[in-house]
């Protein structure tokens, strides 16, 4: 919203040397958000004055028209001498008044004027454009033609309101009534502790039977329509200056007369108003619901399909307005046009007015739905004031008569649906329990008076909300009120008192410690929106039973293509994956952690908590009860190469193996013992792919999948070839473990390392091996490796042999080569019995 500071002082007296900084200062303590001020015709210096063009010689010879003109300026060049100019505008003529600008002026843009020889003329100044004084555009982009009236060589700067002040207020969707000029005074009053002039305090004749014929047939979409008639307009009336003036600054083009006094009395009073020419009305005007697929051509010249939860205006002909939204051509006012025989003058002299109040989620739909955006539309979704609807509809006939000489039928139009002003019932210490602060009872009454309520009652309150603050529905608002009026300066700042010595919990410390570890270990961390489109759940082949496809959906999503919370982290890391390859960067190792969102049997219904208290543990639990599980996971994806090639040797790509080690990693900064099996599941390629389990209450649990993925997942997500995925339960593979990391004890006594290979059957895991070997060779041993694997000839089909590195080490002494020999047959003999194994050799 757009507020001159010369217009805002028509309704209450500010303090003489306020600027518009001063203005905004105060605003932004009251909570109104005042972006900037701007300076108008800051720089600009005179003369600039009025002229009349005297003469009009068309220049020949050159590749656009050239006129060279004489003006009479009166006294005001200090001859009275015309002035000559050249021109390249032809949207005057001789006997015009119109704007000129004499050397020695400064335009704004730091624009110096000088008398100069051009097109073979000397120009002894320039006749200007409102663009050219910083007016904005007037829909003519020419020379400002103003009326005759005003007497040649007037100060054109004091005439146009070059100079003035405008705040630019970024207005939030609960202050709708901040979009006019009564609001923000209502609030500058507030804020200086001043009186208010209310522009809305009108005269209003009382409705009657013989006003324009309103029918009503959807009372819930529009509870209110004000109807009043204007006839015998001149249909060559143009608005004033003070009015395009006043339009101009508040960022809206002057049309034609009547539209402007409509434009001008909604960004008056916030209540957005529609002249229909009577001539183009075709009987009665209704308001109701459009039929499904009904057409309908808008003001913008647009044909439009509408809905059917459209409000629509109507009259016998169909649909003429989109309610609260635009018009319809049909019954556009129409523009003056001159016969040029006759030289009559014919154009709209009748205009029926509308002053209606429509519900705001149903304007605030239908200007979505047909992607619609108008000034009506943003304030009514925002919230109108529905007792402003006769008192701008009688403005806006008051200006019609006076600006364009018609006449006000006594006819008067108005029905309302019942309906009794809202009451909030609320303690009178409530902003002090909220804030923090003792205001008193006194404090809290005034305050809320200052904003329109009336408040009755001592200890308990009742409060009546103004008809223009729909955004006032309960106790805490009323508190918000008091709070801002009082200050936010003023609050105290009272940082809680936390108690020492707990620091982070177990569950923050694993946190860190992953991301350090993996961090480490050559990963980025990318961080991903939390929404998915259930589409992706088949790009990851995922089963229509798993649960992965059992999500949360949200009632207003940020993106219809992504309305539900995500149940695993990968669609959003190989999202990121695929975006950095696309932009060059292709060998790639990215993690993330985090929540993902599993949707419970029952959904639940949350509760709202109390602002003036600690909420109690019931509430919390009845609140985390109603909320969906929350498990936090942790993810890898890798492409390209893990180890870049260089002078030290070759590299190596990314594969399966990194994906399984991320996990080990994981397992080891929880304290965990993990169990890597083969595996297969969605996403990844079944004969590439590990499943990640530990042991919880006795029981191995599958906590998760790595490997690399399936060669249509990566075709149909469109990632680099041969990538490699990692996805776990960050909270059972805590659970698993021992609480927190214990660091090894290190021996001073010396290792003993022995090397077994054993032969296997090729469908027999290694971890199985892996598992009888540890088993098998009791305390003494400190460590195992695989560090091969061989198939062939020398070992049989069907065959493959594990070789793997056993270390073992006593805390207490040196081991004989007697003890690590033991060790190692008794691993051995177990692996045998329980795989089937066969020493390699032997």
């Amino acid at each position: 919203m757009r507020v001159p500071l010369s217009w805002l002082r028509e309704y209450v007296d500010l303090p003489a040397g306020t600027t518009g900084r001063d203005v905004q200062a105060k605003l932004v303590d009251a909570g109104l958000e005042v972006e900037r001020v701007e300076q108008l015709g800051a720089g600009l210096k005179g003369p600039l004055v009025v002229g009349q063009v005297l003469t009009i010689e068309e220049l020949e010879g050159f590749r656009k028209p050239i006129r060279f003109c004489t003006v009479d300026v009166g006294q005001a060049n200090g001859t009275g001498e015309p002035q000559e100019i050249v021109c390249g505008a032809r949207n005057f003529s001789v006997g015009d008044k119109v704007v000129v600008v004499l050397p020695g002026a400064v335009l704004p843009g730091d624009f110096a004027i000088a008398s100069r020889k051009t097109y073979g003329r000397t120009s002894h100044g320039m006749i200007c454009s409102g663009e050219e004084l910083g007016m904005g555009d007037d829909g003519t982009h020419g020379i400002i033609v103003l009326p005759p009236e005003h007497e040649v060589g007037t100060d054109a700067i004091e005439l146009l309101q070059l100079v003035d002040e405008v705040l630019d207020i970024a207005v939030t969707p609960d202050r709708g009534y901040c979009l006019s000029m009564r609001g923000v005074a209502r609030e500058t009053a507030t804020a200086y502790g001043l009186p208010l002039r209310d522009p809305a305090l009108l005269d209003v004749p009382a409705p009657n039977s013989y006003g324009y014929l309103v029918k009503i047939d959807d009372p819930a979409g529009c509870d209110r329509f004000t109807a009043r008639t204007v006839t015998g307009l001149d249909p060559e009336a143009k608005s004033p200056i003070w009015l395009t003036r006043r339009l101009q600054k508040a960022g809206m083009r002057p049309i034609s007369l009547a539209v402007d006094v409509t434009n001008y009395v909604m960004l008056e009073l916030g209540q957005p108003l529609h002249a229909y020419d009577r001539s183009r009305l075709d009987g009665a005007i209704g308001v109701r619901r459009a039929e499904q697929g009904e057409k309908f051509t808008t003001l913008d010249g647009v044909k439009r399909t509408l809905d059917a939860e459209d409000l629509v205006i109507t009259d016998n002909s169909g649909p003429i307005g989109l309610a609260g939204v635009m018009g319809g051509a049909n019954t556009e006012i129409a523009d003056s046009v001159t016969d040029p025989e006759t030289g009559a003058v014919t154009g709209t002299t009748d205009v029926v007015i509308e002053a209606a109040h429509f519900d705001a989620l149903t304007i605030s739909r239908s200007a979505r739905r047909h992607k619609l955006a108008s000034e009506a539309s943003k304030r009514f979704e925002r919230g109108v004031d529905p007792q402003a609807a006769s008192a701008a509809a009688q403005r806006t006939v008051d200006l019609l008569v006076l600006l364009a000489g018609g006449t006000a039928e006594a006819g008067v139009t108005e029905l309302a649906a019942p309906g009794a002003p809202r009451t909030i019932a609320m303690r009178a210490d409530h902003p002090d329990r909220v804030a923090g602060m003792d205001y008193g009872r006194e404090t809290v009454v005034r305050r809320l008076q200052e904003v329109g309520c009336d408040v009755y009652g001592q200890d308990e309150l009742v409060v009546t909300v103004p008809s223009w603050r729909p955004d006032l529905a309960e106790p805490n608002d009323l508190a918000e009120e008091v709070i801002r009026l009082e200050g936010y300066g003023n609050l105290p700042s009272t940082l809680p008192k936390l108690p020492s010595g707990r620091g982070l919990t177990a569950r923050q410390q694993l946190h860190r410690r992953v991301g350090r570890a993996l961090a480490g270990a050559g990963y980025v961390e990318a961080l991903s929106y939390p929404f998915v489109g259930e589409g992706v759940f088949d790009q990851l082949q995922l089963p229509a039973h798993d649960a992965a496809r059992q999500v949360v959906k949200l009632v207003n999503p940020i993106s219809d293509e992504e309305p539900a919370l995500r149940t695993t982290l990968l669609p959003g890391l190989l999202g990121a994956l695929r975006r950095n390859d696309s932009r060059g960067s292709h060998d790639l190792a990215l993690f993330e952690t985090g929540s993902v969102f599993r949707a419970g049997k029952q959904p639940g219904v949350a509760v709202r908590l109390p602002v003036d208290r600690r909420p109690t543990a019931e509430e919390i639990a009845t609140l985390n009860a109603a909320l969906p599980a929350q498990p936090r996971y942790a993810a890898v994806v890798l492409a390209g190469a893990r180890e870049q090639a260089g002078w030290w040797g070759k590299g190596r790509p990314a594969d399966w193996a990194d994906a399984v080690q991320a996990a080990r990693s994981l397992a080891v900064e929880a304290g965990a013992e993990l169990v890597v099996r083969q595996g297969q599941y969605g996403p990844w390629h079944p004969g590439r792919c590990a499943e990640l389990l530990v042991t919880l209450d006795g029981v191995e649990t599958v906590i998760g999948h790595a490997g690399e993925l399936h060669p249509r997942v990566v075709k149909a997500m469109g990632l680099p070839a041969r990538t490699s995925a990692m996805e776990l339960d960050l909270d059972r593979l805590a659970a698993a473990g021992g609480g927190a990391v214990q660091a090894p004890r290190i021996s001073t006594f010396p290792v003993a390392t022995q090397d077994v290979a054993l032969i296997v059957d090729a469908s027999v895991p290694a971890a199985t091996v892996e598992a009888a070997l540890r088993k098998g060779a009791g305390e003494l041993l400190e460590s195992l490796r695989l560090f091969d694997v061989f198939t062939g000839e020398q070992v049989g089909e069907g065959k493959k042999s594990l070789a793997y590195a056993l270390r073992f080490r006593a805390a207490d002494r040196t081991l004989t080569a007697e003890e690590s020999t033991a060790a190692r047959d008794a691993a051995v003999a177990l692996a045998t019995e329980r795989t089937g194994a066969v020493l390699r050799g032997a």
